[in-house]
């Protein structure tokens, strides 16, 4: 709720700057001004795990740019949306400028994606997902008179690496909040923890006595620090993966569902993993971390760098030198030193990834509203 709140602020503020007469370099004898203006009709398709700050983001950065949308919003979180609708319709949003059409992704949401008047796209979901919706949103329907756009923000394979200076206490707490906050069902999660061999068995048994910690159970109880993945589909993936886990490393906690009324599962670390393992590779959207050895603090950027994604990744070292090496070398879209890598903030650090993490679109910064536009120059000749 409180992201949401800073997604219609931020935005409402951003494009104020953006209707401002923009500079640019004068030329002798014209006048020349540049404006920005709407695309057309969006189509909004966000994710459930953030139904409502991503959703509200997404929907109100097509709006405030003079968008209308057609919002989308995921199966799994359908009423959300429509409270979302419901808000905005409260507000005076004028009939017709958001547009709420719940339905299946694979049925609804390539209709509107693949449709001739659908000026672009905003999305946010996995990368089988994004990769499909932008190879249909390239496809040119008969009609059609645009090259449709598509922001996209996808999944990740996060990695929190841990240096021979590190303080070890934090960064056990900084890659347990992250890997296991909302059952580690955020592409920001951090789902690799990458230790330089020399402290890497002093984690490890903190790490362990930490995570052995976390209380599972249903989220009205306050003890409970992790509920229940989403549905039974995916709480049958994550325990493949589990069981995928116990032939690629030696398992350190968890490991099986948790008991209640609900699809819960243990938070389960697995160390001693190669760096190409599969649980190193895929991302399992769920509470399953791997912790990988590395010889120095060059060869854990090597491995945090080692994946087809490329959205967040922490560092924990007190040397400065190796921030700076981190700063320069590490190829993520958001890069943290000794804290998380989960819990961007509006403003403060806009949102997005490299490589198949998406587009970059940098949610949540200065350049996210220009997405959403057109830019157009007038010139004019002035008189002699």
């Amino acid at each position: 709720m409180a992201e949401a709140i800073d997604f219609a602020e931020f935005y409402a503020r951003e494009i104020l700057r953006l209707d401002q007469p923009q500079p640019l370099t004068p030329v002798h004898g014209e006048r020349n001004s540049l404006r920005y203006l709407p695309l057309g009709v969006g189509v909004v398709i966000p994710p459930w795990n953030f139904p409502l700050a991503i959703l509200t983001g997404m929907t109100l950065a097509s709006v405030v740019a003079g968008n209308t949308v057609i919002l989308k919003p995921s199966s799994d979180s359908p009423v959300i949306g429509y409270k979302l609708f419901e808000a905005l319709e409260e507000a005076g949003m004028p009939p017709g400028v958001v547009n709420y059409l719940p339905g299946p992704g694979g049925s609804v949401g390539d209709v509107l994606v693949g449709h001739p008047r659908t000026r672009f796209v905003a999305f946010t979901g996995s990368k089988e997902v994004g990769l499909h919706v932008n190879l249909e949103a390239a496809k040119t329907a008969p009609g059609q008179i645009w090259v449709k756009r598509v922001i996209a923000e996808m999944g990740g394979k996060n990695s929190i690496v841990v240096d021979s200076e590190a303080d070890l206490e934090a960064a056990v707490e900084g890659v347990t909040v992250s890997a296991f906050g909302y059952q580690g069902q955020k592409c920001s999660a951090c789902s690799r923890a990458i230790v330089v061999e020399s402290v890497y068995e002093a984690l490890l048994d903190r790490l362990q006595g930490r995570v052995e910690q976390i209380k599972v159970g249903p989220a009205t109880h306050p003890d409970n620090y992790m509920g229940p993945v989403i549905n039974a589909r995916a709480k049958q993936s994550i325990l493949e993966y589990i069981e995928v886990g116990r032939k690629e490393g030696r398992l350190l906690a968890g490991g099986k569902e948790a008991p209640g009324p609900g699809h819960f599962i243990q938070p389960t670390v697995f160390a001693d993993v190669a760096p190409r393992a599969r649980i190193a590779q895929e991302e399992i959207f769920g509470p399953v971390l791997a912790v990988i050895k590395a010889r120095n603090f060059n060869e854990a950027l090597e491995i945090a760098n080692d994946t087809e994604y490329g959205l967040t990744g922490a560092v924990y070292t007190k040397n400065h030198h190796k921030m700076d090496k981190a700063a320069e070398d590490f190829f993520v879209g958001n890069l943290y030193f000794n804290r998380k890598c989960t819990g961007a903030l509006v403003g403060g650090h806009p949102f997005g990834g490299f490589n198949m993490s998406g587009t970059d679109s940098k949610a949540g910064g200065r350049d996210y509203l220009s997405l959403f536009t057109q830019a157009k120059v007038v010139s004019e000749k002035l008189a002699p």
